[in-house]
């Protein structure tokens, strides 16, 4: 098969294009050509590099046809963040392509209701991110189920990997919490530390999109959450990563008003939009559908990634041991 995967260079592609080549696949890059994968493979060697301003060409209304003279018949889309952008490559493929993937997020749920949140439940998404994502995910099931444009919907939660910051268990990106942790020194964490944060290892995605290729008929027309087996909970997060570091957790906790008070803007904005969405969301239909079973549970993969941020200087180990 020839596939198009746009943005492959990120976290996902990273993991991804190199499970396609391995695969068989004929596969292009359409990207801004402005990184390299968080992770070498010599799988990339093979790959065809597109370069294109895709924000520009979507304004311009030609990406859609960009990507079709590519001659797809499977196009893989990483960054699509708004519903016109969907409606552009959806009329330019109609007809022309045999699968079309869309990488979704979680966060179309909104906050968290009945949980193990399940994919049919109703959504009432927040935030401009979570309510465009939400918009192309409902335009994408209705053109595939009404109009037969062969589309499957992917839902990846906080992803996580070698190479970038994993959210952390205060609920934002601030590398300091870790290295807190692993010092064994006092962490704060906000309201009583029982929100949930669910993680996912980018290659667990990649294997989603395999198992969805490999399982079409099942996938069209369909969403998958692809997470991580289990959720956890901010105390559960810092009391299991203080063990890791060797550490006794040394936890206090404070009400939201007088917490955010305690960190920058940045890190309290971060931490109300991961603690109000609060995910905690089922695999059980990715699984039954199109056999995802995911190789890392939540914490092993924010532990492979903070080894990685120790080992090249980002995060201080404490007393952890990099051969752990």
């Amino acid at each position: 098969m020839r596939v198009i995967v746009i943005g492959g260079s990120g976290h996902i592609g990273t993991y991804l294009i190199p499970r396609l080549v391995e695969a068989g696949h004929l596969v292009v890059n359409v990207s801004r050509g402005q990184r390299e994968p968080y992770q070498p493979h010599m799988a990339w060697r093979s790959v065809k590099q597109v370069v294109v301003d895709k924000d520009a060409e979507d304004a311009a209304g030609i990406f859609g046809q960009r990507i079709l003279e590519l001659q797809p018949d499977i196009v893989m889309d990483m960054i699509c963040f708004n519903l016109a952008s969907a409606q552009q490559l959806v009329e330019a493929l109609r007809g022309h392509v045999q699968h079309f993937l869309h990488c979704g997020t979680i966060w179309t749920h909104g906050s968290s209701a009945v949980v193990p949140t399940v994919e049919d439940q109703p959504k009432h998404p927040f935030g401009e991110y979570g309510i465009q994502k939400a918009a192309i995910e409902s335009y994408l099931l209705d053109q595939a189920r009404r109009q037969g444009f062969p589309a499957t919907l992917l839902h990846p939660g906080h992803i996580v990997g070698p190479g970038w910051s994993p959210l952390n268990p205060a609920g934002n990106f601030n590398l300091d919490v870790f290295s807190r942790l692993a010092r064994g020194e006092e962490l704060t964490l906000p309201n009583l530390g029982l929100e949930t944060v669910h993680h996912v290892h980018a290659d667990d995605v990649a294997q989603s999109f395999m198992q969805v290729m490999t399982n079409r008929s099942a996938a069209v027309g369909e969403s998958f959450h692809v997470v991580s087996p289990a959720a956890v909970t901010l105390r559960g997060y810092a009391e299991a990563m203080s063990a890791w570091f060797g550490q006794p957790a040394r936890l206090n906790f404070l009400g939201w008003e007088e917490w955010r008070k305690t960190v920058s803007e940045d890190d309290a904005n971060a931490t109300w939009d991961h603690i109000a969405h609060s995910p905690n969301c089922s695999i059980a239909k990715a699984q039954r559908m199109i056999g995802y079973q995911p190789r890392y549970s939540s914490l092993q993969a924010v532990q492979e990634s903070v080894r990685w941020l120790i080992e090249n200087g980002k995060v201080d180990g404490g007393l952890i041991r990099t051969n752990a």
